[in-house]
Formats: structure tokens, C-alpha cells, sequence
């Protein structure tokens, strides 16, 4: 197991009711800004309950922010809170706007250009407290210091970090997410998978804790599941799909190990570049990680196929084979398509991918550094079509 420090401030408040609860949460004195996306949040009532909530303070709302927040709407957010003198933010909704809002805390006081927050990881020294109430699992976003913002007019979909910018508090209410549409609710799933193999599947270090945790939580999210999309009112469906994707990226399961992201940064220049959801684009590239990376990974994949899928096949890369299946097969029947051509992407994206990816700087990724845009450019490739004879791409060599 490698060194490591792990802190996390954020504060979780679980469970039916528990928006109930902002009131201690927040001074009584706070000017609040609530945050949230389109809708969904009146429609459910869950605005309403934190309207009530919050009592006799000063709330100001800004809707309205993107399913990938972009920099040109969360500067006006910035700009309204700097008018009304807003110090306390909350974000009402699903990673998005818990994403958004943290960009908004930081810009808030930041005395530069607020887009190098983004683009050139200019380190904060401060940043306004704000908290979330969430209505989507899948980011992880409620309960760690990441975030991923888009600037439209450049089409840069990067990520920043900060201590500064955890969550005070999260409320999770499985109730909110009753009324999610089934794509939202599979999205958020392949996303919390995703974010464990991002963690998990790298090379073996002897963290015997942190691999039995990310292997419970990828087997919670492949029993429940399908549950939740069979039967969206099941409280403890819910909220265990709920609890699995914040412990997905809370930073528990990271600490002493390497971490890989190289499906997360290609799939964001694919958002950036085609308009495809978060997940849509791991569903589509970690099949493709496994394969063009086996040899790396190799280790782990076995572990992974025998621990994950119950995969007893004496060959350990037969074994491998079927683990790349699997993960496949258990997105597709989600609903969560896997390839590009799924989504009418040809051929022709792959130099524009590879184009943003230089541009990015991201011309060294994975947890070894060694996945550069040559090796990205044959995953993309093993993503475009579909053998649907086999279930499987063509086998990397």
C-alpha cells in the first residue's frame, strides 16, 4: 500500500426527511443563493421543502445550470451573488450543479481571471461555504473537492480541485430520486462504476482494504441496479445506490493506491466535442481501456473478473475476456449504449479527439503516464463499431 493522508470535512446528513435539517445547518443570518438545474427540482417539490426549510433567511435562486456546467452561465451566477452580497450557496440537485456551485463558491472572492481556476489550477485561498442537497446520484461530487466545468466558447470541458471547496454538508434523501428518468438513473449508475475502476483497476499494491471496498461497491451497483430502474419507489434500492456512488469518489477508496482517469479525460472531449452525456462516453471507452491496457493492468483485470463477475475460467486472459464482456454487457442492459456508432460518431472523431487531448496537455495519462495520444487514438478506434457477433471489440494486441 502506498502513503497517504485522507481528510474529508464534508458532513453527510442521510436519509427520508433529512432536508428538515438545513435549518441547523446554515447561520440564520446567511444570505443564500440555492442553485439547481432545470425543473425537476419544482416539479418533485424538493424546492419547496428546502424553501420551507431555510425559514425567514435571505434566498435568492439562480437556475438554470447545464447538465455540464458551463463558465459563461456560472459567471452569472457569480455576478448575481456579488450584487446581492450572497455568502452561503446551495446547490439543490444532482453532480452538476453541486459541480457548478463549487465553481461559483471559488469565484466568488477570487481576485483574477476566475476561468484560470479551470484552465491553469491557480490555487485558491478562499472560497464561499456552501452545501448540497442531492437529487441524482452518480458524481460523487456531494462528498469530495473535484469539479468539471465546460467553457462553451472553447469547447474545454476541464476539471479543477481545491480543500477549499468540499461540501460544509450534503443532504442525501433517497425520496428525491423517485421521479428520475430511467437514462438519469442508469447514467448515474455507470458513472459510480466508473469512478471505482478509475481507482481500482490499475496495478496491485497490496491494499487488501481498499480492493474489498471497491469490489462491494461494484457488486451493490450491479445487484441494485437494475432494481432501481425495474422499480423506482424502492426506498432501499434507492438509497443504496445513493450511498454506493458518494463512496464512489469520497476519496475513501483512493487513499494508498494509484488512480488511472484516462476513460474519464477522453470522455470529456467527447462531451465537449458531440454533446454526449458523462456516462454514455465511460460506458463507451472503458471497454476499450481494459483491452488496449490489459498488459498494464493485467493484475487486476484477473482480480477484477474473479472477485467482480464470479469468473472462474482457468485461463486468466480467457478470464479477461469475459470481465470486458461483462462490464459491456452490464452497461448495455442498463440501457446505456456502448459504442459510438450507437450514437451516430464515425471515424472522423478520432483526430479531433486527439487534437484535444494535445491541446489539454493530456499526452501522458493513466496511472503509469505512459497512455499517450497514440494509445488513445486505439481506444477511440475500438470504441466506433459494434461485433455484435462476439459482444466484444477486436482484441488489442
Amino acid at each position: 500500500m502506498q502513503n497517504f493522508s485522507f481528510r474529508n470535512p464534508t458532513k453527510i446528513l442521510f436519509g427520508k426527511g433529512q432536508i428538515g435539517s438545513l435549518d441547523g445547518e446554515i447561520p440564520t443570518n446567511a444570505r443564500v443563493m440555492i442553485t439547481y438545474g432545470g425543473g425537476s427540482v419544482k416539479k418533485n417539490g424538493v424546492l419547496d421543502q428546502v424553501r420551507a426549510a431555510l425559514g425567514g433567511r435571505t434566498v435568492l435562486e439562480f437556475p438554470g445550470i447545464e447538465p455540464n456546467p458551463t463558465y459563461e452561465t456560472l459567471m452569472r451566477a457569480v455576478e448575481l451573488a456579488h450584487r446581492e452580497d450572497i455568502d452561503f450557496l446551495l446547490a439543490v440537485g444532482g453532480g452538476s450543479v453541486a459541480d457548478g456551485t463549487k465553481f461559483i463558491a471559488a469565484a466568488i472572492p477570487f481576485k483574477e481571471e476566475p476561468w484560470d481556476i479551470v484552465a491553469e489550477g491557480t490555487p485558491l485561498s478562499e472560497a464561499i461555504p456552501f452545501g448540497v442537497v442531492l437529487t441524482l446520484p452518480a458524481t460523487g461530487s456531494e462528498m469530495n473537492s473535484v469539479a468539471v466545468i465546460t467553457r462553451q466558447a472553447t469547447r474545454d470541458k476541464l476539471p479543477f480541485s481545491s480543500v477549499l471547496v468540499y461540501p460544509r454538508f450534503s443532504i442525501l434523501d433517497p425520496t428525491t430520486t423517485y421521479s428520475l428518468p430511467a437514462r438519469q438513473t442508469a447514467n448515474g449508475v455507470v458513472d459510480a462504476f466508473a469512478h471505482v475502476l478509475e481507482q481500482y483497476l490499475t496495478y496491485p499494491v497490496n491494499a487488501a482494504v481498499q480492493d474489498r471496498f471497491a469490489e462491494g461497491l461494484m457488486l451493490t451497483l450491479i445487484e441494485e441496479g437494475p432494481k432501481a430502474l425495474a422499480a423506482p419507489e424502492d426506498y432501499d434500492v434507492r438509497a443504496n445506490i445513493m450511498w454506493t456512488a458518494t463512496l464512489a469518489l469520497n476519496g475513501l477508496i483512493a487513499a494508498g493506491v494509484p488512480e488511472d482517469w484516462t476513460t474519464h479525460m477522453i470522455g470529456h472531449e467527447l462531451t465537449a466535442l458531440y454533446g454526449l452525456d458523462h456516462a454514455q462516453t465511460l460506458a463507451v471507452l472503458y471497454p476499450a481501456t481494459m483491452a488496449v491496457c490489459r498488459a498494464g493492468k493485467r493484475g487486476k483485470l484477473v482480480q477484477y473478473a474473479r472477485r467482480v463477475w464470479g469468473i472462474d475460467n482457468p485461463s486468466d486472459e480467457a478470464a479477461i475476456d469475459e470481465a470486458i464482456a461483462c462490464t459491456r454487457d452490464f452497461f448495455e442492459s442498463l440501457g446505456v449504449p456502448t459504442y459510438l456508432a450507437d450514437y451516430g460518431i464515425e471515424a472522423n472523431a478520432i483526430p479531433q479527439v486527439i487534437d484535444q487531448l494535445r491541446r489539454h496537455g493530456m499526452v501522458a495519462l493513466g496511472e503509469r503516464k505512459d497512455v499517450t495520444p497514440g494509445v488513445a487514438e486505439q481506444m477511440i478506434a475500438l470504441c466506433l463499431k459494434a461485433d455484435r457477433s462476439t459482444g466484444l471489440n477486436a482484441r488489442a494486441t
